[in-house]
């Protein structure tokens, strides 16, 4: 199970409640810097620098991981409820590029997620014309998926199979300039109300590095252009739902797909 190669924990040692965000890592093992207990990766303390016998209530929760993309993924969970969506292609028939945006966002993750099924801000914000206004929605029990085609306002084609998964991970598998590119944008929720953002590029490779990379890049600052054009208005949004129209019905979908997903703090009895 790839889910169990890392180890995401808790974030504060049970024995005074430091933060485990100062302590280091010793060998395998994560090390408080209050006093040096030293905890494994299945999260159970395994040694004190003063040499008392840990107690058995010194443990951690540890959170469903993987790594993937060049990124530690972490399911705030018992177990996951879906796997992190792969990209049409084998990992090494693509070149891919991962980054952090600078700027932390302050909304959380399912605000910003709400883009994706809001069809009035596609259309308006980013200027896309649809070819199909019925295009279909294919709803799973944690994910939302669609495709649709038509054109930017410049004139260039747009087809795009876009997609999010959970309440923090927006997914696209899209054509540029007649080549496919995939597209994620993970998003880590530092505390309530503000979000750190990631962003994992695919191009498939040619046997062209060069013409490989040069492409990557352009698609690299296409999404961040279109990013760009949401940052503005997220940075100073307060996002409650409001009156809706009919060309809101996805979006609507998706509040009571919202409304209805599993809450969970598997952490909660390891950090009070």
């Amino acid at each position: 199970d790839v889910y169990k190669r890392q180890h995401v924990t808790s974030a504060y040692c049970p024995h005074m409640g430091a933060s485990l965000e100062a302590g280091d890592v010793v060998g395998n093992r994560v090390r408080c810097a209050f006093h040096h207990w030293e905890y494994g990766g299945h999260g159970q303390c395994e040694k004190t620098a003063i040499g008392d016998p840990p107690p058995a209530s010194a443990c951690l929760f540890v959170f469903p991981s993987l790594e993937k993309f060049g990124l530690i993924w972490a399911f705030n969970g018992e177990r996951p409820l879906y796997q992190v969506p792969d990209f049409p292609h084998d990992y090494e028939d693509m070149l891919i590029k991962t980054i952090e945006l600078p700027q932390l966002m302050p909304v959380d993750p399912w605000v910003q997620c709400c883009n994706t099924p809001d069809i009035q801000h596609i259309k308006t914000l980013h200027r896309i014309a649809f070819d199909d206004e019925q295009s279909p929605m294919l709803w799973g029990d944690f994910s939302l998926q669609y495709e649709f085609q038509g054109f930017f306002d410049s004139g260039s084609r747009a087809r795009w199979q876009v997609g999010v998964f959970g309440t923090s991970l927006y997914y696209q598998s899209a054509e540029l300039a007649g080549r496919w590119f995939g597209f994620m944008v993970p998003m880590g929720l530092v505390r309530p109300g503000l979000t750190r953002n990631f962003m994992v590029l695919a191009v498939q490779k040619t046997g062209d590095p060069a013409a490989d990379r040069e492409f990557l890049e352009h698609c690299l600052l296409t999404e961040i252009g279109i990013v760009g054009e949401d940052t503005h208005i997220m940075t100073s949004m307060h996002f409650r739902p409001g009156t809706l129209t009919k060309s809101d019905r996805v979006l609507g979908h998706y509040f009571k797909f919202l409304r209805e997903y599993p809450r969970a703090h598997p952490a909660a009895d390891f950090i009070k």
